[in-house]
């Protein structure tokens, strides 16, 4: 069981649904529409999908900006769980590997119920930043989408968990989980108010 107040967050594919985004304004603003989510499968887009190297990097551009009019989701079960820790614990932990933070944090505000606050996120600006984070912030577990950082996040010294995607579906030795209903259960909310 891990302590509520030691594990933080991903944003990307975990905490939000951004390839569905990516496939949403592929289809809808650049007419690519031979695209599914099972398709990606490596976290580098430009290796496993037949789409033209500068328009993905347009859609990502596009998605870190915040420049686009379709919504980005939160996956299932993600605001339940955060709302639950953010009452337990005031405020939750993301670290995203994006190099700044504006648009998500925005994105926080209108998703969260607790508004402004709830969550603490540092935008890394790589996927090597998230180690040293972590650790200066006392998180002991982080849940993450992309295998090679899980790798790193463990020689560090924090015990990742996949959460399990299309996109790093090969052999590894972490904790993984499929869903915030999975992630929930792994929480020791024994202190938690009745």
């Amino acid at each position: 069981m891990i302590d509520p107040h030691s594990i933080a967050f991903d944003f990307d594919g975990v905490i939000a649904d951004t390839m569905t985004l990516f496939i949403d304004i592929a289809r809808n603003d650049y007419n690519v529409h031979h695209i599914r989510y099972e398709d990606i499968t490596c976290y580098s887009v430009k290796d496993c999908l037949k789409i033209d190297d500068d328009l993905i990097e347009t859609i990502f551009r596009r998605i870190q900006d915040g420049s686009y009019t379709i919504p980005l989701t939160p996956v299932e079960g993600s605001v339940e769980v955060l709302a639950r820790l953010v009452n337990f614990s005031s405020q939750v932990l993301s670290v995203t590997a994006r190099p700044y933070a504006g648009p998500v944090q925005e994105w926080f505000k209108n998703i969260l119920p607790m508004g402004n606050g709830a969550v603490k996120l540092i935008a890394t600006g790589s996927f090597e930043g998230k180690a040293d984070i972590l650790i200066d912030q006392n998180i002991t577990h982080f849940v993450e989408d992309r295998l090679e950082t899980c790798f790193q996040l463990k020689e560090a010294g924090v015990e990742p968990i996949l959460f399990r995607q299309p996109w790093n579906r090969k052999s590894h030795p972490f904790h993984e989980v499929g869903s915030w209903h999975e992630i929930n259960s792994l929480i020791n909310w024994k202190k938690e108010d009745p």
